[in-house]
């Protein structure tokens, strides 16, 4: 099964309502659908949503990093050569980690296709279904706990609060969340860097001198601010998770030995892919610390691909792959099921995804 094509797409996917946070406003998610094609027939998809603010990768460069960089190291190459294909992605450039994780997804979808096997049960699973959160974007508090409401009724039980816009009306808008939800529902919070290490944890003791009962704070600080980090996991009443402070394995790993973090939420547009997942996976398990799945605002093809990973990893216990929920459509076809708040996974090889309607092509390169 050799690799004769790669190509390059543009999809849009409107959202039910505008997605906001401390770091940007979208109404859209506008990702890179990457599929490699091969001599026998078989495609594998990868998807790579551009996210400038976070990862630094724009959709210009997205498709220069596919057509200059990662399509030339994998064409007429064959899929069998899978360790070697991920390890020279991984080389073949710095930075440019969501088009690498595109291109790496896209890679696993092959190899399973390859011997008729899902991902997940290639990787071990010890699961089959997993249940997420749902994101509340930043607004004014009422707004905030009608979207609440909203997401209650739709049943989900696990809600990520965006804060940091004015953080002067953080404690208010968790307080109109609270009163709006059953005592049941579980708040975490998601500042994406907002606060200072100081002004964190003084919001978060007030909120939980407020009964608000936070789950966890995702990202309090600057994520190259590892010492602010530290700071708060060492002063604040609530679990810490480091976000936008881990991009790699080795960020990881200096994260873990500092113990600047409670928690790592894994992402596999910051780490590449699957395959830099699983190594920040390993890591977390050997120091005894568990993680959180996350995504950017992607569609189900990176989404499924993350819950592949997430099934086959005991140390992932925290879910945040509400992407496809947020969406007002799904143009996927194939791949984990989405029923309500559960991603449901199937039996079908590979990653399982057959087809993506909508794209507008961008670019291709082939043998």
């Amino acid at each position: 099964m050799k690799i004769t094509s790669v190509q390059w797409s543009r999809v849009s996917i409107p959202l039910l309502t505008p997605f906001k946070t401390a770091l940007r406003t979208a109404n859209a998610a506008e990702d890179i659908i990457v599929r490699l094609v091969t001599d026998t027939g078989e495609v594998g998809f990868g998807e790579a949503p551009p996210t400038g603010v976070i990862t630094g990768d724009t959709a210009e460069a997205v498709c220069g990093a596919l057509a200059h960089h990662l399509a030339p190291c994998l064409l007429g190459r064959d899929v069998e050569e899978f360790e070697t294909l991920t390890r020279d992605v991984q080389k073949a450039m710095v930075h440019n980690s969501s088009a690498k994780a595109a291109v790496d997804m896209a890679l696993w979808d092959l190899y399973g296709k390859r011997f008729g096997i899902p991902v997940f049960r290639m990787l071990g699973a010890a699961r089959t279904k997993l249940t997420t959160d749902i994101t509340i974007s930043v607004n004014a508090p009422e707004e905030m706990a009608r979207d609440a409401e909203k997401a209650v009724n739709r049943g989900f039980d696990c809600l990520k609060v965006k804060v940091g816009v004015n953080p002067s009306l953080d404690i208010e808008r968790l307080s109109a969340i609270r009163a709006a939800v059953p005592a049941s529902v579980v708040l975490r919070i998601d500042a994406n860097q907002a606060w200072t290490p100081r002004e964190a944890v003084r919001m978060l003791n007030s909120m939980q001198d407020k009964g608000l009962d936070i789950e966890l704070v995702e990202q309090p600080v600057k994520g190259a601010d590892l010492e602010g980090l530290r700071y708060v996991t060492e002063h604040s009443p609530v679990p810490v998770l480091a976000d936008e402070a881990v991009f790699s394995p080795e960020d990881a790993l200096k994260i873990l030995q500092l113990r600047a973090a409670d928690l790592i939420n894994i992402k596999l547009m910051k780490c590449g892919g699957i395959t830099g997942a699983l190594k920040i996976a390993t890591l977390a398990e050997l120091y005894g610390v568990e993680c959180m799945i996350g995504c950017m605002l992607e569609g189900r093809v990176a989404v499924n691909a993350a819950a592949h990973l997430a099934c086959a990893c005991s140390v992932i216990t925290k879910v945040d792959l509400d992407g496809p929920m947020l969406a007002a459509s799904d143009p996927v076809s194939g791949g984990c099921r989405c029923e309500g708040k559960d991603l449901v996974m199937t039996e079908e090889p590979g990653l399982g995804v057959y087809a993506v309607e909508g794209l507008e092509p961008l670019g291709e390169l082939r043998v």
